[in-house]
């Protein structure tokens, strides 16, 4: 894959998880069971992903190998955890504390079961906030405009990505054509595999 790294070095995730976590805050219990644009995740398993990556690339960040950083995301469906309305935000709040440490972004790390460059990683955990925030957003009919750091480092990472040709196109699947002058953030959900066209709700 093409080194587009540097332009997420020591970026503040902050701003991001904050809004991410507004976003589930709004989630009402009766909206945890409808679907959201990842097929196999409705809106409450997209809340316990959430909840488990956040955990992943926090200690992806801390250099801390374990059972979040070592389990592939595809090994088992998420679950949502009861307690779940506390557990998300702190643990959003965690990950972002842990990338603010310049450490972070160096060296080598683990996240998904997978070594990688910690830039990489911090990268990855970019572009899984801003993406799956925009799931959320959609899957629960609210409005969404992310940290447009981190969607520019979402956007050079997915870009990267997808000119990979090892890689098969966008790295959540085939990329979904978007016009060069639409906004960002439609252009970073196509080359995730989404549509950014589809309805709110």
């Amino acid at each position: 894959m093409t080194d587009r790294t540097d332009t997420t070095t020591l970026l503040d995730l902050g701003p991001q998880t904050r809004i991410v976590a507004r976003l589930a805050a709004a989630v009402r219990d009766e909206q945890l069971t409808d679907g959201t644009p990842c097929p196999a995740y409705p809106v409450g398993t997209l809340l316990g992903h959430l909840a488990g990556l956040a955990a992943a690339f926090r200690d992806a960040a801390r250099k801390d190998p374990g059972a979040a950083t070592d389990t592939p995301p595809t090994d088992s469906v998420p679950r949502l955890a009861p307690g779940w309305r506390a557990e998300l935000p702190r643990v959003l709040d965690e990950l972002a504390e842990a990338w603010r440490d310049p450490a972070a972004w160096t060296g080598t790390t683990r996240a998904g079961g997978i070594d990688l460059p910690g830039a990489v990683a911090g990268a990855v955990a970019a572009d899984e906030l801003v993406i799956h925030g925009w799931d959320l957003a959609r899957a629960t009919g609210q409005e969404y405009t992310p940290d447009p750091a981190a969607l520019e480092a979402t956007y050079a990472f997915l870009r990267a990505a997808a000119d990979d040709p090892t890689r098969g196109g966008g790295i959540f699947g085939p990329v979904v054509p978007v016009p060069e002058d639409a906004p960002l953030l439609d252009r970073a959900v196509g080359l995730s595999g989404r549509d950014p066209g589809r309805p709110r709700g």
